[in-house]
């Protein structure tokens, strides 16, 4: 097999502690990743319909070919999937993935990933020192908060033997690195469905509720590290592509970096993931992960937040916290606490949000209908959230439900419909909350109800959302025109290469061109990003302010890097065909789950109420670029509702389009065997699940 592999894959039994390793080369068609780690699933988990809470769900931890090199904004990924249990109404077969040195040390340790099956008898965590795999017992772990592991985990392999010298592998066995770790919080101990998985300092795997599956695993952690290294094929043209994207990012190169051009992810400045949400005026200095150079996370003086970034940080900042002084340090301090719990940040910042609201038309309050001693005239102070995440770590008062995620919630209290109909309860799709606004953005909200959740996929967010709605709040020209956009997509967006992708005109948004921009987005992420693992905050570079004639890298940076490292070919047409083998494998794997056509619908507010920035976004002007009248421009489209019959009809150009039967949303036959997945074919036929 190429360079940039292990050659094998850790398959751990937690029933009958057994281990075991599969061969790389068997999943190498995938490249690595999500692909390798679908394929993998679907040959190791008989019944895909179990709940995620059931042993013999298969959860697989997946590195790339690029994991561990000095492949910019990609060296430190990793992907991790399995059947979730955050969604509603079925918890779906999904993934997540998280940043920092996790995937590297797999690799250095000589492993591409790692399968999980079966649950323990006993609280449990995994010991990985190079090929050594001990299962150990987790009683003097259990209890403990993410922070709190991790670094007793660190004090035990150190204490355990000189950490430093392990024994075998490259270099004598020598390293100087801390054991990566991975693991749950309280959250997860409590079988949360919010609960997230979480590494080192900021980094965590949060959608999927993948911590409470762990929880019913009775897995506390996994620890690696390694002394090995990754064989690369071609170590010149490696660095040689390295010095070749340094142009494109601002890092060392560049001093005229504007956050008003914004546009480009890889073109961000260091640490603009953080210092672009920092409280003003707070001290902090760029994080980032294995290998990168945008260094996208803030890590600030005082220590909190965890090195968080984002949502990770920002779900308290909204409520009122200004308002009752230390604003900076409640904010932190919240992530902080988020973060130590292990609960996903998304579905508190969108908790919250409902839950205020049912407090004030006097529904959720003490002695309400919603009974609760939730302190809801301190919001915004570290008191209220303090007490709403013990609720919700404790499955006491209102947290019993809470922890069941908020569709689930809203069920018990009777309240989904009503509330998802008003849009309190702001869940788009498959009970994740609303992200990037489907009335609005609507590739972000085709791409996660024709998939299994919120897809957090920003690769077109930067250039029809953010770079032209903060040009207009402030009465600036977006550095990148509306023509110039349409012309720089209808040559990057291969195959299809059609600049009417990036209309987003109120008939745009159902036209067959918005059909070809969904699916190519859906393989280009199922290949590039989550199975090769470019990061979402730095690929796909589209429009650069920094690249010849404002192009960016995408179409020929990723296959570069990776062919670099495996010594591989591949054009970036052909990983666009596998990232639609993968695509077509996984709702293959919805459709035994039950996945129909007619279950894919939005919930009632998209197509009742007008988007209005503020409420479950930001406010910033619903600014996006439109084809009207013959010519390319930047519109508002504030206000605007989705067609329940239009949304239909792109749904049936969509299917056509990928080649699925129309009637039910089902690949066909002859489109699974044209991606070499006859066998799949066999088993949904098998199952009554195959169209014609």
């Amino acid at each position: 097999m190429g360079s940039g592999y292990a050659g094998k894959i850790l398959r751990i039994n937690l029933t009958d502690r057994s281990v075991s390793t599969l061969d790389t080369a068997k999943y190498e068609e995938y490249g690595g990743g999500h692909g390798m780690g679908s394929a993998i699933f679907w040959d190791l988990c008989p019944d895909k319909t179990v709940s995620g809470f059931d042993p013999s769900n298969v959860i697989t931890i997946m590195s790339s070919p690029l994991s561990g090199t000095l492949a910019p904004a990609v060296a430190g990924r990793t992907e991790v999937q399995g059947i979730g249990v955050q969604g509603y109404p079925v918890e779906w077969f999904t993934r997540s993935n998280f940043g920092g040195r996790f995937s590297g040390q797999m690799k250095y340790a000589g492993w591409d990933g790692i399968v999980l099956e079966g649950a323990a008898d006993s609280q449990v965590w995994i010991d990985i020192r190079n090929d050594k795999v001990e299962i150990k017992s987790a009683e003097g772990l259990w209890g403990l908060d993410t922070t709190e592991v991790q670094e007793e985990i660190w004090r035990t392999v150190q204490a355990d033997n000189d950490w430093r010298s392990l024994g075998g592998g490259r270099d004598s066995g020598r390293t100087t690195q801390r054991p990566a770790v991975l693991c749950i919080g309280p959250a997860g101990e409590m079988k949360s469905r919010t609960a997230a998985l979480v590494h080192d300092s900021g980094n965590g795997a949060g959608q999927g509720g993948f911590g409470g599956v762990w929880g019913a695993k009775n897995l506390k952690a996994i620890s690696v590290i390694g002394t090995g290294g990754v064989s690369i094929a071609d170590p010149k043209a490696l660095m040689d592509a390295r010095l070749w994207a340094a142009q494109y990012a601002v890092a060392g190169h560049h001093e005229d970096y504007a956050p008003a051009g914004m546009g480009s992810m890889f073109a961000g400045a260091p640490g603009s993931g953080g210092f672009a949400y920092a409280p003003i005026g707070t001290p902090a200095a760029p994080q980032g992960c294995l290998g990168c150079i945008k260094n996208c996370r803030a890590r600030f003086d005082s220590g909190a937040s965890n090195g968080s970034s984002c949502v990770d940080y920002l779900f308290y900042n909204s409520h009122d916290a200004a308002k009752h002084g230390g604003a900076t340090e409640t904010i932190l301090n919240a992530a902080d606490l988020m973060q130590r719990a292990g609960i996903n940040a998304y579905m508190l910042e969108a908790g919250i949000l409902w839950i205020t609201q049912l407090n004030k038309l006097g529904i959720m309050g003490p002695g309400l209908e919603i009974d609760t001693d939730l302190p809801f005239d301190q919001l915004g102070e570290m008191v209220f959230i303090e007490k709403l995440i013990d609720k919700w770590l404790t499955k006491t008062d209102i947290g019993e439900q809470l922890s069941d995620g908020l569709a689930r919630a809203a069920v018990a209290w009777g309240r989904y419909e009503e509330d998802t109909k008003s849009g309190i309860l702001p869940l788009q799709e498959w009970g994740y909350p609303h992200h990037y606004d489907a009335r609005t953005e609507v590739e972000w909200g085709y791409g996660s109800l024709i998939g299994e959740r919120d897809i957090n996929e920003h690769d077109f967010n930067m250039l029809v959302f953010w770079a032209p709605s903060v040009a207009a709040l402030y009465g600036i020209e977006p550095a990148c025109s509306a023509p110039l956009l349409a012309e720089i997509m209808g040559e990057k967006l291969s195959p299809y290469n059609d600049p009417m992708m990036m209309d987003y005109s109120d008939e745009g948004i159902y036209s067959e061109s918005m059909a070809k921009l969904v699916a190519w987005h859906r393989h280009y992420t199922r290949y590039y990003k989550q199975s090769l693992a470019y990061c979402d905050w730095g690929w796909a570079d589209f429009w650069n302010q920094y690249g010849p004639d404002q192009r960016g890298m995408t179409g020929e940076g990723e296959p570069k890097f990776f062919n670099a490292v495996t010594g591989k070919d591949l054009t970036f047409e052909e990983g666009m065909e596998t990232g639609r083998k993968i695509w077509n494998l996984d709702r293959a794997v919805w459709v035994l789950q039950g996945r129909h056509r007619d279950m894919e619908v939005f919930t009632d507010y998209n197509y009742e109420q007008g988007a209005v920035p503020g409420y479950t976004t930001y406010e910033v002007p619903y600014t996006m670029p439109v084809f009207e009248n013959g010519e390319w421009s930047y519109k508002s489209v504030a206000g605007r509702i989705l067609d329940r019959q239009k949304v239909e009809d792109w749904k049936t150009k969509f299917y056509t389009l990928e080649g699925w039967d129309v009637a039910t949303g089902w690949p066909t036959r002859a489109t699974l065997e044209e991606l070499g997945l006859g066998h799949v074919a066999d088993e949904l036929a098998s199952n009554d699940k195959l169209s014609a």
